[in-house]
């Protein structure tokens, strides 16, 4: 079946695929990364991490990113998750995959493992309709030979907090206590578990990091999480 011609999002030129390859090799050349907080590294850099998680323990056992958090991307993360354009899901779980390091990981997970989403209160759900995080995860799952049990249930998020957007690095975490939850007649299915959380943005890290706590005191022995784009080092 012939595909449907269509404009690369970014430069606009006629092609199949949401990005062109151009755009691709341009925005979204894969870069060395920080293996537990995915900050981006100097390529000549030895280290597998970078300084700050070389000094203290990160509250991930490993973490994974695609993109940077910049132009052309913010706009397109901002398309598909205020504008309900959930097609962009499948580009973004392609755009992961894409990556050597994300395959092997999802493929090495098993059915007693957990792919969760990072979830929104009530409240920002039903204002927005959809959980990226979800759309994300499914995707990744179709796409892949992940074979880990996905769940939007299991990780709740129990109070409704301000846009982490609208506030300062350290303002952050403490803005999101008290905000995560795991569903309390299922805290049993996280014993001895590895699970790996998933995200569209990762900017301070403080809400993977603060789910992560939360699912580590349920019972969970590895927490690590697969994230679209990531913020630059500040």
């Amino acid at each position: 079946m012939n595909r449907v011609p269509s404009q690369c999002a970014i430069c606009r030129s006629w092609q199949t695929a949401p990005v062109c390859h151009d755009c691709m090799i341009r925005f979204g050349e894969p870069c060395k990364r920080c293996r537990t907080c995915a900050l981006e590294l100097p390529a000549e850099l030895q280290s597998t991490q970078c300084a700050r998680c070389l000094r203290e323990p990160y509250g991930l056992d490993a973490c994974f990113a695609a993109l940077p958090y910049a132009f052309p991307w913010v706009e397109l993360v901002s398309r598909y998750k205020f504008d309900s354009q959930t097609g962009w899901a499948a580009f973004m779980a392609r755009t992961l995959l894409g990556q050597s390091a994300v395959r092997d990981f999802l493929s090495q997970l098993t059915r007693d493992d957990w792919l969760l989403p990072l979830p929104l209160s009530t409240e920002r759900l039903a204002w927005r309709g959809f959980n990226q995080s979800w759309e994300l995860a499914c995707a990744l799952q179709r796409q892949s030979a992940c074979r880990a049990t996905s769940d939007a249930s299991l990780l709740l998020r129990i109070r409704h907090t301000r846009p982490q957007s609208e506030l300062k690095r350290n303002a952050r975490r403490e803005n999101l206590k008290g905000a995560f939850a795991v569903e309390p007649l299922r805290i049993s299915e996280l014993k001895g578990r590895r699970v790996v959380l998933v995200d569209d943005v990762m900017t301070s890290g403080a809400s993977l990091l603060t789910a992560a706590s939360v699912l580590r005191q349920a019972g969970a022995t590895h927490v690590s999480a697969v994230v679209l784009t990531r913020t630059a080092p500040t």
